[in-house]
């Protein structure tokens, strides 16, 4: 049995900390209230707004020095022989930038998003008591399948009786005796007769129109998903006056921004615009970065990346991108070209392809580190 001596002495060390429990979980709180405040406010030594002014001028033009060499590469890459659109290495490079464009959206905009809706400086009804980042980005992803199927499905309707019209006037023309409706019969043994070929053409015709629409379909909102995230981003750098946020952070979205306009270059190529629209879709990727930089220069002293309202429209925002960026990535880039008729004939080139899916998303997976 132990002495009285240390039995005392153990029951005053219970009393002791039984009483300061209160003050440890108030200790806890304190870096929470921290993390709300104003940081112009406190004594943080990377808190400097002449460095940070000066770093954010540096970002603007080399940020948007890298988007534009990125957007345009596959563009000016069309004149070499070996990257053109029916080759394998063509295929090889679309296939590590659908996996940047992959990692951006899992590693980059949806952590962020879960980051920003569930920050200690929100309240915790409701933004605590529901996963709304993942449910946003859910349905922004239902609702691009929704969108590209609508259009798909009127310009469908739209060319449908033009390309009929078109068939009819071939059969009619080789055959005065066949229908319209028998078509089918001529496409059977069409390998062996002209008239069979010349029927095919017409078919042939409308289904390159349709992969290039739908090729279109997919330029017009992969950029707008990159925009909204660009925007963001650019916005929270121009705000912060943080050094250290900032200097790893320029670097990283010089490289961020260059490998996505890769991939997204690689679309407006097999979409085949023209050079005013081309111009136009280089311009609004590249300067959109530099936009919110300095928009969020031009609201440093009215706007706290940290605020309630802030966090809510940023985080919103994100999850919509992310939604929007997976169901490109995965359904109109990666999905279609594997499971397309250029790559299903060779088991070679497939595991070249996924070899580069996996070095885009995992580069842009290190980069999340920094950005």
């Amino acid at each position: 049995m132990a002495p009285p001596s240390q039995a005392r002495a153990l029951a005053l060390l219970i009393v002791v900390v039984c009483s300061s429990s209160p003050l440890l979980a108030h200790a806890q709180k304190v870096p929470e209230a921290d993390v709300c405040a104003d940081p112009a406010a406190g004594h943080d030594a990377c808190h400097n707004v002449p460095k940070a002014l000066r770093l954010k001028l540096i970002a603007i033009p080399t940020i948007l020095f890298s988007s534009v060499v990125g957007v345009c590469l596959p563009l000016l890459a069309k004149s070499v022989p070996a990257l053109q659109p029916d080759r394998s290495l063509f295929s090889v490079v679309k296939a590590f930038a659908s996996g940047v464009i992959l990692g951006t959206g899992y590693m980059h905009v949806l952590p962020d998003s879960f980051d920003s809706l569930s920050s200690p400086c929100l309240p915790v009804k409701p933004w605590g008591e529901f996963p709304f980042t993942a449910f946003v980005a859910m349905l922004a992803a239902l609702f691009t399948l929704m969108v590209d199927s609508l259009m798909l499905t009127f310009y469908n309707r739209n060319k449908g009786g033009a390309g009929r019209g078109s068939t009819a006037t071939v059969a009619d023309h080789e055959s005065p005796e066949q229908s319209p409706e028998q078509g089918g019969n001529w496409h059977g043994h069409g390998h062996g007769h002209g008239h069979g070929m010349a029927l095919a053409k017409p078919d042939d015709a409308e289904a390159g129109q349709r992969q290039l629409h739908r090729n279109r379909v997919v330029v017009q909102v992969l950029e707008m998903g990159i925009v909204v995230h660009s925007v963001v981003i650019g916005l929270g750098m121009g705000a912060s006056q943080s050094v250290c946020t900032i200097r790893p952070l320029v670097a990283a979205m010089c490289f961020h921004q260059m490998f996505e306009g890769m991939g997204l270059g690689g679309c407006i190529l097999q979409a085949e615009y023209g050079t005013r629209m081309k111009s136009g879709l280089v311009f609004f990727f590249s300067t959109t970065t530099p936009f919110g930089i300095a928009l969020g220069l031009a609201l440093t002293k009215v706007y706290r990346d940290n605020s309630p309202t802030a966090l809510i429209v940023v985080g919103l925002l994100n999850a919509v991108s992310a939604g929007l960026l997976h169901y490109m990535a995965l359904v109109e880039l990666l999905a279609a070209e594997f499971m397309g008729p250029k790559l299903q004939a060779s088991a070679r080139l497939q595991l070249v392809c996924f070899l580069a899916v996996l070095l885009g998303a995992g580069g842009m997976s290190v980069m999340a580190k920094w950005a």
